[in-house]
């Protein structure tokens, strides 16, 4: 069972992606109730912390019921991500992640990010500035390279880890692929195969059914796999893929009261921890996703991404779960380019 410092985790791990605007607190409750091993937060710039940004300060909070977790943090100035790396310790995460894998071109411009695969030496300084400015045990997550010209990643793997990290989660792509094609997972491989790498070594990229997580496990020899995109609307991907790994067998697909209920928790997690206004209105990005597949379902999709209220969206669910009682949902199907996202998955 693979181990990151001091945190022992299960036997073949699934971890959920950081992802910007995705990864916050309920939609981390939601997956860690429905199996996901270890998660991340949304990356914070490493600048907005030390300027003591309010919104860099709000993805620092964690709670006690989604640990183990971790909190990714991202910049290319080795002052700065060694100052974010203890204010990040203060917090008492599990674990700190550097981003460098974000390819979107305002991460990437201001040398952060996927940017930093242009310069290994600087990758290795700023790692190395950041395990030497936390107690915690900090993880990479990274792509095989800028292009593929310089899909280098078995030569970072082997830096990072001599300069301390304890783990590395590597995305199949390089920088100029963003999330186009097919993810290539021979690199992957490579670097887990490799006697020199005694870290685990977690794969990320195009996990989108039971069937691919037992296929790339055997296939690749990861020690985990991160799944981000085919998490969004449908945390029961990690009990799924789990169910899938010790019996060979599909669990259902989740009811419509099984949907409605994770959209409960979501949506009540998010105003409480964001207000009622940001709350309700950071939540209507997710409806899509959660009912998906039903059919004629655009009315009640308009009314809940109007609605302003907890009291108003309530009885709207409710009329769901009557309207659609019985149900019988087709197993999944991902269009993972058309849940393009802006960072990681």
């Amino acid at each position: 069972m693979p181990t990151i410092g001091n945190i022992q985790l299960p036997d073949f791990p699934l971890l959920l992606a950081p992802m910007e605007d995705v990864s916050d607190p309920p939609f981390r409750a939601v997956c860690k109730l429905n199996g996901a091993d270890l998660m991340y937060t949304e990356f914070i710039s490493s600048e907005g912390l030390i300027r003591d940004a309010i919104r860099s300060r709000k993805k620092l909070d964690i709670f006690e019921a989604e640990r183990p977790v971790g909190i990714q943090i991202f910049g290319g100035d080795e002052e700065a991500m060694a100052m974010s790396a203890r204010i990040v310790d203060t917090v008492n995460p599990d674990l700190l992640d550097i981003n460098f894998g974000c390819p979107v071109k305002k991460v990437v411009s201001k040398g952060a990010g996927a940017g930093v695969l242009k310069n290994i030496d600087l990758m290795v300084r700023l790692t190395e500035a950041c395990v030497k400015s936390t107690r915690l045990p900090v993880t990479v997550k990274t792509r095989l390279g800028w292009d593929d010209n310089s899909k280098n990643i078995v030569e970072v793997a082997e830096r990072l880890q001599d300069v301390g990290i304890k783990a590395l989660s590597i995305h199949g792509r390089t920088r100029a692929q963003l999330y186009k094609g097919q993810a290539d997972w021979t690199l992957i491989a490579e670097v887990k195969n490799n006697p020199r790498i005694q870290m685990p070594i977690f794969g990320n990229g195009d996990i989108d059914s039971p069937e691919k997580a037992v296929e790339y496990k055997k296939r690749y020899g990861v020690d985990g796999i991160m799944i981000g995109r085919a998490a969004i609307g449908y945390p029961w991907i990690f009990n799924e893929i789990k169910h899938f790994i010790q019996t060979g067998e599909h669990l259902p697909p989740p009811t419509i009261e099984q949907r409605v209920d994770v959209i409960r928790q979501h949506l009540h997690g998010s105003v409480q921890w964001k207000g009622e206004v940001l709350g309700i209105l950071e939540m209507r990005r997710h409806y899509t996703n959660y009912l998906k597949g039903l059919p004629n379902i655009r009315d009640y999709r308009l009314k809940l991404v109007t609605l302003k209220s907890l009291e108003e969206i309530e009885p709207v669910l409710q009329e769901i779960v009557q309207v659609y009682h019985g149900y019988q949902f087709e197993r999944r199907k991902v269009d993972m380019d058309a849940m393009a996202y802006s960072c990681d998955g």
